[in-house]
């Protein structure tokens, strides 16, 4: 298949997670595009007042993914862009628990729903390189074929193995059906604000004594065109979708204009305490391991047949930097409890060197 190539346009797109960040972005650029006739957003919560007014016209529907069967054949949908995925505990009230139900559950009642629908043509999904999760063991790349070494240890990334073998299912039983599976490296960007995003504001970012991981970003708008293409034309399968190049951990702080303080690994519990202390949000496992071991895809897939190529990885880390220059990113207070986890830290690193024989 050419990149490009569309053997028809879209009809009626419906946008799951529409209330959330990226859902909402999605369907205002979907909405815009003279060549979809109509753009349906749903979710169960009420958008934020920040992306509220990205929404104005979108159709949108309160309901939840165990409800949407009916709607799917009543509407004639032809498209389901699946997004309504929590990545963090604290971005879904109830915790664990309910981001599990959230991810695993209603994509499986997406999916069943999506089988029902006679006219459904095409389906995009989103996933996450968190997939493969991050240990020691990791190859230097992933591609879409890799298996993961270990299962991830973290909640986000055992949520999404397993909303990636129900998609693999679902296209067994609906091959007619073109789905597209996205697995997003983590977002950065001059308006992303995520779990990462916020770590690299700390005005002190901790690390891991010895360990200065690799990393990749995806800049925000960059996986908008994505999904976009993804929409607008034929490109079944699996895709890596990250900025090209890698950014060392060493190297992304120092760009950020932060002091790194190396920890004891045992210790990045204290990072995630003060974290929390910040109002920085909460730091899964899926974090923890992405900054201590660190994750590469390649995207040779991707490039080849979307005929696109993201911005890279540093080019999309410096956007960050500069919507954030100058701008005060913590309180006194909270620079006092940076202040004091540097202190503890030290101690502790000097209480380990004298407990060596």
């Amino acid at each position: 298949m050419t990149p490009g190539d569309s053997s028809s346009h879209p009809g009626v797109v419906v946008v799951t997670g529409v209330s959330r960040y990226l859902g909402a972005h999605v369907a205002a650029r979907l909405v815009t595009d003279p060549r979809i006739e109509r753009v349906i957003g749903i979710d169960l919560r009420e958008p934020s007042p920040e992306v509220a007014g990205l929404l104005g016209q979108v159709e949108r529907i309160r309901v939840d993914a165990g409800s949407v069967g009916g709607l799917l054949a009543d509407l004639d949908v032809d498209t389901v862009v699946h997004l309504a995925l929590a990545s963090a505990p604290d971005q879904q009230q109830g915790g664990r628990a309910a981001m599990k139900e959230q991810n695993v559950i209603g994509t499986m009642q997406m999916l069943a729903a999506c089988q029902r629908a006679p006219r459904l043509r095409k389906l995009v999904v989103r996933s996450s390189t968190a997939a493969y999760g991050a240990s020691f063991r990791d190859p230097a790349v992933f591609t879409e074929e890799t298996e993961p070494r270990e299962v991830p240890r973290g909640g986000f990334g055992r949520d999404i193995l397993d909303i990636e073998g129900y998609v693999r299912g679902f296209r067994r039983r609906r091959p007619d059906v073109t789905a597209t599976v996205l697995r997003f490296a983590p977002f950065i960007g001059s308006t992303a604000d995520t779990t990462l995003t916020r770590y690299f504001s700390l005005p002190v970012v901790p690390t891991i004594l010895g360990r200065d991981a690799r990393l990749q970003f995806l800049h925000f708008d960059d996986a908008l065109e994505v999904v976009h293409r993804s929409v607008t034309e034929d490109h079944p399968g699996t895709y890596n979708v990250a900025g090209p190049g890698v950014l060392a951990l060493s190297q992304a702080i120092r760009r950020a204009g932060r002091l790194a303080v190396p920890m004891l690994e045992p210790g990045l519990s204290g990072a995630a305490a003060l974290a929390r202390t910040m109002g920085l949000g909460r730091y899964g496992l899926d974090q923890v391991d992405l900054l201590v071991h660190g994750r590469v895809v390649d995207t040779t897939r991707l490039e080849r047949e979307y005929g696109f190529t993201p911005r890279s990885t540093a080019a999309a880390f410096d956007d960050f930097i500069r919507a954030h220059h100058g701008r005060s990113v913590v309180t006194r207070e909270q620079l006092a409890a940076a202040e004091q986890l540097v202190l503890d830290q030290i101690r502790r690193v000097r209480a380990a060197v004298r407990e060596q024989p």
